[in-house]
């Protein structure tokens, strides 16, 4: 179990087989709780998966999760239409940001898209949420260029 640990190169299957390898140790539950950092349910989820599939029963799920991609909002068509938007500017100007992205996948797929979804769209397609520089409502303009040419 310590090989497959160290050899992990998932971060969920290494924690997986951590679970694993410190109970075949011997080591407490509340141990091992304490060197995970997981909760006891999820400890005995995982040694219950291991002693019923051995090895292949660890590991990240969600990947292999039926019907995700009925779910999704848009199909690989769409995210390469998404990505053709993010490389110019949002219909009404500024920058793009989750709640556009959310905008955006709305008025294409005609679903509610919250604006998380928005995030991890923008993030699947290795974006990152853009918001302008905040500037105080009182800032006189001639102090800021002042301030900016004399700290050079």
């Amino acid at each position: 179990m310590e090989e497959r640990y160290r050899g992990a190169k998932d971060p969920v299957l290494r924690s997986h087989y951590q679970i694993v390898w410190l109970i075949s140790e011997g080591k407490t539950t509340s141990e091992v709780m304490e060197a995970t950092g997981y909760c006891r349910n999820w400890i005995r989820e995982v040694a219950r998966r291991y002693n019923e599939g051995g090895p292949p029963a660890l590991g990240d799920r969600r990947h292999s999760n039926p019907g995700a991609k009925d779910r999704a909002l848009l199909d690989g068509e769409g995210r390469l239409e998404l990505a053709r938007a993010l490389a110019g500017r949002p219909p009404d100007g500024g920058m793009w940001n989750s709640r556009k992205v959310a905008e955006w996948i709305e008025a294409r797929s005609g679903r509610k898209v919250s604006k998380q979804r928005g995030w991890e769209y923008l993030r699947k397609l290795g974006h990152s949420p853009k918001s302008p520089r905040p500037r105080h409502k009182n800032a006189d303009r001639r102090e800021r260029e002042a301030f900016k040419k004399g700290s050079r």
